[in-house]
C-alpha cells in the first residue's frame, strides 16, 4: 500500500509541476482567475458527467456534509490558487518557489499543535534536506543569492496560500467516507462556486483576459490533469500514509516544474537542478526511514 502511495504523490507533484508551466505558457493567453475558474468548471462537469448514479447513491452522506465538503473545495483546491497566482503578481517566482517549500513545514506544526502528531529527528532532518533542495532551485545553484530576496505584499498573500493548502491537508482526516467519483465532484463544486467572486473582482479591475485557442487548451489539461487526476491521487495518498509524510512530497513540485520547463520551455538543464532533485528525494526516502514505528504520521 505504502508503493502505491509514493507512486499516487510522485505523479501527483509531477502533475502539478506541469501545472507550474501551464502558467508560464497562460500568460497573454488567459488571465490567471479565468484559467483557475475553467480549470475547476471543467473538471466538476467531467466528473458529474460520469458520477451522476454514484452521487445519488451517496447523496445522504454528501447532504449531511456540505459545509465541510465545499470548505475543502473552496480553500484547498481556489483558495490555494487564487492567493498564488495574486502573489506572483507582487513577488517573484523565486520566493514563491521557496514560500511553497514551508507547506510540509506548516503540515508538520499543525498536526503536532493541533493532534501531538509527532516527528522523529530523522524525518525533521530530512524535512530539511528536502527544503534546501528547493532552496537550490529557487537560487539556480547559489543559495547565497537567496540572503538577496526581499519580503513583499506578494509574499503575505503566498503565505496565506501555503496555509490554504496545509489546512486542507490536515483536514482530510474528517473526509466523509465517499466513492472518490462523488467526494471530487463536491470538491470540485466547492472550487467553482469559489472561484465566482474572484472572477468578478479580475473583471471589475480590468485583468480579466478571456482565453484565446492556447488558453482553451491550457484549460483543457489542468482541468484534466493538475485539477481532477492530481487531487485525487494526493487525496488518496494522503489517506494511505497520512498528512505528515504526503506532505513532504510537494517539495517535489519546484524540481518538477524546472525539468519539464527544460522539457516544454526550452529552458537550460543544469547540474544544480540534478542536484537539487538528489537533495529532495533524499530527504523524502530519509523521513520515509525515520518515520515514527507506532503513530500514524
Amino acid at each position: 500500500m505504502q508503493i502505491r502511495a509514493y507512486a499516487y504523490l510522485m505523479l501527483t507533484t509531477l502533475l502539478w509541476g506541469g501545472n507550474a508551466v501551464a502558467g508560464k505558457l497562460a500568460v497573454g493567453h488567459i488571465s490567471p482567475m479565468v484559467l483557475n475558474a475553467g480549470r475547476w468548471t471543467l473538471a466538476f462537469c467531467l466528473l458529474l458527467s460520469i458520477s451522476i448514479d454514484q452521487i445519488k447513491s451517496d447523496w445522504p452522506v454528501i447532504r449531511r456534509n456540505i459545509p465541510l465538503l465545499l470548505a475543502f473545495g473552496a480553500i484547498g483546491y481556489t483558495g490555494f490558487n487564487g492567493f498564488l497566482y495574486s502573489a506572483l503578481k507582487y513577488t517573484s517566482a523565486v520566493n514563491g518557489a521557496i514560500e511553497q517549500g514551508a507547506i510540509p513545514v506548516l503540515i508538520f506544526v499543525l498536526n503536532f499543535l493541533l493532534f501531538r502528531i509527532p516527528a522523529s529527528k530523522v524525518q525533521v532532518l530530512g524535512f530539511i534536506i528536502s527544503f534546501v533542495g528547493v532552496a537550490l532551485t529557487a537560487g539556480h545553484g547559489d543559495l547565497t543569492a537567496l540572503l538577496s530576496l526581499r519580503l513583499n505584499f506578494g509574499d503575505g498573500l503566498m503565505m496565506l496560500a501555503v496555509l490554504c493548502y496545509s489546512l486542507f491537508t490536515i483536514a482530510l482526516r474528517w473526509k466523509p467516507e465517499l466513492h472518490w467519483k462523488s467526494l471530487m465532484a463536491s470538491l470540485s463544486f466547492g472550487a467553482v462556486l469559489a472561484t465566482i467572486p474572484l472572477v468578478i473582482w479580475e473583471d471589475a479591475n480590468g485583468s480579466m483576459i478571456l482565453p484565446d485557442t492556447t488558453g482553451l487548451l491550457l484549460i483543457l489539461f489542468c482541468g484534466l490533469l493538475p485539477s481532477l487526476v492530481s487531487q485525487t491521487l494526493y487525496i488518496k495518498g494522503v489517506s494511505i500514509i497520512g498528512a505528515n509524510r504526503a506532505g513532504l512530497f510537494i517539495n517535489l513540485v519546484p524540481i518538477f516544474g524546472t525539468v519539464l520547463s527544460v522539457i516544454v520551455v526550452g529552458e537550460h538543464l543544469e547540474g544544480f537542478h540534478v542536484m537539487a532533485l538528489a537533495l529532495v528525494l533524499g530527504g523524502i526516502a530519509l523521513a520515509e526511514w525515520g518515520k515514527p514505528k507506532t503513530t500514524a504520521a
